[in-house]
């Protein structure tokens, strides 16, 4: 029983090395990546080595197996905690919002706005800049002021000048 908690918990912890370091690497932070890939490589070496030994019993391969399986959950979850990275944030919402944009600012985001036209009619559309970890925030803070606003956020890959490009470069 001993062994199938060890190989367990070598895994789990591998995979979720594994998860970190991916994200890191398509962050661009190469060097943090590679210094976390040889911790990782340990950690799977030795798991795969414990594995290897131990075929025997087929808990011991169920256990690597599992393990895997809630590493890459526990590494999704310390991604989403570390939510590193920018998100773009559209907002699309009827002009009787018109005070959002202003609002918005006053939380200390940076807002392009512009009118546009809809289905519907005239629509303002706010753009907001702002890290991946305030997202939530910027979601229910939207969502308190225009709750029929329409909202699309994605990442963006490289970004330059701008209203707080000096808060933004930390």
């Amino acid at each position: 029983m001993m062994m199938i908690l060890i190989i367990l918990g070598i895994q789990i912890i591998y995979v979720s090395f594994f998860t970190v370091r991916m994200i890191f690497t398509l962050k661009g932070q190469r060097t943090l990546a590679s210094m976390i890939s040889a911790v990782e490589v340990f950690i799977y070496m030795t798991g795969l080595s414990l594995v290897l030994k131990n075929l025997d019993d087929p808990k011991n391969l169920a256990a690597y197996c599992v393990g895997y399986a809630i590493g890459v959950l526990v590494g999704s979850k310390i991604e989403e905690w570390v939510a590193l990275g920018y998100v773009t944030v559209q907002i699309i919402t009827g002009q009787e919002d018109s005070q959002l944009a202003e609002m918005l600012r006053e939380q200390g985001y940076g807002v392009t706005s512009w009118l546009a036209e809809g289905r519907d009619g005239a629509r303002l559309v706010l753009e907001v800049l702002t890290k991946r970890k305030f997202e939530p925030h910027l979601f229910k803070l939207v969502d308190s002021i225009s709750e029929k606003a329409f909202i699309i956020s994605h990442e963006p890959r490289n970004f330059r000048g701008g209203f707080w490009v000096k808060t933004l470069k930390q």
